[in-house]
């Protein structure tokens, strides 16, 4: 069975081809003032699993995951304090810091959580260059303006504007205009933004031809996804709530500027909730890595309980589905480490059991290429191991890892 995967853009499941046998990959990373939480870590875990069943399917894969370290501000449409630089200020160390130090950390969780590492982590604020150039692109066709607080994209000029999100623009009307002195539209989004003149003087500001100041969010993966995969992106990725504004707006700029599709195939992974909230650091209930430890549930236990739900749907997060997750993963492993004690006293393996072990590969490749179907994959699985087949017993050390290869849960440090 081909690789169907769902495109929020065109709501539907598409068989998916890459254009030229590699895929090109932007993933949007995390904004590095704070440790990532789970329910943020569910969205990483779910974006691997895609990246191991594109390689199972023999694709290549070129994969891009930004670092935000500037422009990311407090509120997504473009109000409040930088939260790096806030950051920064409450722990009265410099922004620079803290953007270090939370990136180094949010890579230690990746490789604990057994995530395949990108080929590339670009850092917004190395990358300040693209950023003005795209934005001089965007003014040169006269979709740029300037206000009091920066230079702005006119969504009234961009046609396509919202074709990501539809419903979640019904109130919100392309070209209404807003107050005057003010943005000329309500939809318009910073591409740079000038440094206060008064107050505390940021930390993070660079030069640019219309003053000094930052680069706004949405433009920084624009610019970096354009310069290290080029246009069309055939799979761009990130948390639901990265439709709009921040992938909204990034099809607008880059189409915009370069009269290109941009992105091929958008992939949004939903939240994890707990109890009728989604898990945030605003919603004040978010845990950390170290904090499931501290119950005695492992990062890798962490990632058995996401595979059971699919990536577009909301998931419950509650300490008894973590300690079944994590009885279950250690189950795996000691089937596996008697399986191996047990092959190894056994004698040549038959033509059936390697036909069945072919079988068992195929039927899971089928389930898990209907849109990264995981809780069904996960099922089989353990059909599979509690199925008793006396021709496939001396193979199941080959049944487990093989799907542990996009499952990802370390299975083979037994």
């Amino acid at each position: 069975m081909p690789l169907k995967l769902y495109n929020t853009l065109t709501r539907k499941k598409e068989i998916f081809k890459s254009l030229k046998g590699k895929v090109k990959f932007y993933a949007c990373g995390p904004t590095v003032y704070q440790r990532a939480h789970v329910g943020n870590l569910r969205t990483y875990i779910n974006e691997d699993i895609l990246k191991r069943v594109l390689l199972l399917n023999g694709f290549k894969v070129r994969h891009v995951m930004n670092i935000t370290d500037v422009g990311h501000l407090e509120h997504d449409l473009d109000t409040g304090e930088d939260k790096v630089e806030k950051e920064a200020r409450e722990k009265r160390k410099s922004a620079w810091d803290i953007a270090r130090q939370y990136e180094k950390v949010f890579k230690e969780d990746l490789k604990k959580l057994d995530i395949l590492s990108p080929d590339i982590f670009p850092r917004a604020t190395e990358h300040i260059d693209e950023q003005i150039r795209l934005i001089k692109k965007l003014e040169s066709k006269g979709l740029a303006y300037k206000i009091a607080d920066g230079i702005y994209f006119d969504t009234s000029k961009f046609r396509k504007y919202g074709v990501l999100v539809k419903e979640k623009l019904k109130g919100i009307k392309v070209g209404a205009r807003v107050s005057a002195g003010d943005k000329r539209n309500a939809t318009d989004f910073a591409l740079w933004k000038f440094s206060p003149k008064d107050g505390v003087r940021r930390q993070m500001e660079w030069s640019s031809p219309w003053g000094v100041g930052f680069p706004g969010w949405h433009v920084e993966c624009s610019a970096m996804s354009v310069k290290y995969l080029g246009m069309p992106v055939d799979i761009h990725a990130g948390g639901i709530d990265h439709i709009h504004p921040h992938h909204t707006n990034e099809i607008a700029q880059s189409e915009a500027a370069f009269g290109k599709k941009f992105v091929r195939l958008w992939m949004h992974s939903e939240f994890l909730k707990m109890g009728s909230k989604r898990m945030g650091k605003s919603e004040g209930n978010a845990m950390t890595l170290d904090e499931l430890l501290k119950k005695n549930i492992g990062p890798l236990d962490f990632r058995y309980f996401t595979l059971n739900a699919r990536y577009r749907a909301p998931m419950s997060f509650t300490m008894d589905a973590l300690k079944a997750a994590s009885r279950a993963r250690g189950k795996l492993k000691e089937r596996l480490r008697k399986s191996l004690e047990e092959k190894s006293q056994l004698g040549k393996i038959s033509f059936q059991a390697r036909k069945k072990l072919e079988i068992f590969k195929k039927t899971f490749l089928r389930i898990i290429n209907d849109d990264l179907d995981a809780p069904q994959a996960l099922g089989f699985l353990w059909k599979t191991l509690n199925a008793s087949d006396a021709l496939l017993r001396p193979l199941i050390p080959e049944v487990i890892l093989f799907a542990d290869h996009v499952f990802g849960l370390g299975l083979a440090d037994v």
